[in-house]
């Protein structure tokens, strides 16, 4: 699907079996392909052939990126469709199972908000915040959607906010703080014979829509095209031109970080690595109809690898490995400031 057709005009049905046929195709993004086929298929209303894609993830002997992610969709997709208790018995697995992903986090906590379970709701947002937000000074971008939706939630419940609301509220975005945009009462706006609550309420709806458009424009993360050390020497030796970028393997590792550095100085969000092979570049060079040889393609090969889920988010979550495959812990590696 392109992104700019509009959504009306989506065969659902069609781009679910698609990107099936993709995944088929590159069994190295499947993972990433048949969540997108699943999402098509929830919208297109058959939820049990998207449990039936998350089903064939969750049974797959090659281990998953993020299975909790896969686990918190299906649970969420069967609770829309009347299996309720299978879905609190996965959600309350992968409560148990405490990972570091902000994503399942979010995907579990809308679940039990959408069906009225909202204390439930603000204790899994916030077990959530608590896991991958200790001890971490400046919020990675994927970790907004949890903060937001817990200062949603205990907005509705009329808790008094804490630090994490207040968090929250500074990394908004929009125009109107977030006290006004989760406003329970708003729902009696719409009702409202008053113009002036109308035009407050049009103003409020169009600032959300703005913050939807900017996290839609963003769907994968600015990504830095990382080679491991036996890649970057096959790639070398059979692209001699590409020499000219790759002056030698530490001095790559050093302009990732530094480049990742100076784009988060810059103000830019959602920053990943994402990880070449020779054969995928070789790959990709010939669907370009040109010669890997060209450095020209190298962002593009990235952006490609980003879109299909390949990144992994930058800077890593405090005690993680360093994304350079050395196997010692980030701060201690490249997280280490320069001097």
């Amino acid at each position: 699907m392109r992104p700019d057709t509009p959504a009306e005009n989506v065969d659902h049905t069609a781009e679910a079996a698609r990107l099936e046929r993709t995944a088929g195709l590159y069994p190295e993004d499947a993972e990433a392909l048949l969540l997108q086929a699943a999402a098509h298929l929830e919208l297109a209303g058959d939820r049990p052939a998207a449990s039936t894609l998350y089903d064939r993830l969750l049974s797959t002997s090659d281990p998953l990126d993020n299975p909790h992610l896969v686990r918190a969709l299906k649970a969420s997709n069967l609770w829309e469709y009347g299996h309720e208790a299978e879905a609190r018995a996965i959600i309350d697995g992968i409560r148990t199972a405490a990972p570091r992903d902000p994503a399942p986090w979010v995907i579990v906590a809308e679940s039990l908000e959408s069906h009225d379970e909202l204390e439930a709701a603000q204790e899994t947002f916030t077990e959530g915040v608590r896991l991958v937000l200790t001890d971490t000074s400046e919020p990675p971008y994927a970790t907004h959607p949890l903060l937001f939706g817990r200062h949603r939630v205990r907005r509705m419940l009329g808790v008094a906010h804490d630090d994490w609301d207040t968090l929250a509220d500074s990394l908004n975005s929009s125009p109107i703080p977030l006290d006004e945009l989760h406003d329970p009462k708003r729902v009696w706006s719409l009702g409202s014979d008053n113009p002036e609550e109308l035009a407050a309420e049009i103003s409020r709806l169009r600032a959300e829509l703005g913050t939807y458009r900017e996290a839609l424009s963003r769907p994968f993360p600015v990504a830095v095209l990382h080679w491991p050390n036996q890649e970057l020497t096959e790639l070398l030796a059979a692209y001699p031109p590409l020499a000219a970028e790759y002056p030698s393997h530490e001095e790559h590792l050093s302009t990732i970080e530094t480049s990742l550095r100076e784009l988060s100085a810059s103000g830019t969000p959602n920053l990943g690595i994402v990880t070449g092979t020779v054969p995928s570049y070789e790959a990709f060079a010939a669907s370009e109809a040109t010669t890997p040889s060209d450095s020209a393609l190298l962002p593009q090969y990235a952006t490609t690898l980003a879109a299909r889920g390949r990144a992994i988010v930058w800077p890593p979550q405090r005690g993680s490995a360093c994304w350079c495959g050395s196997g010692r812990g980030y701060e201690g590696c490249h997280g280490i400031p320069a001097p």
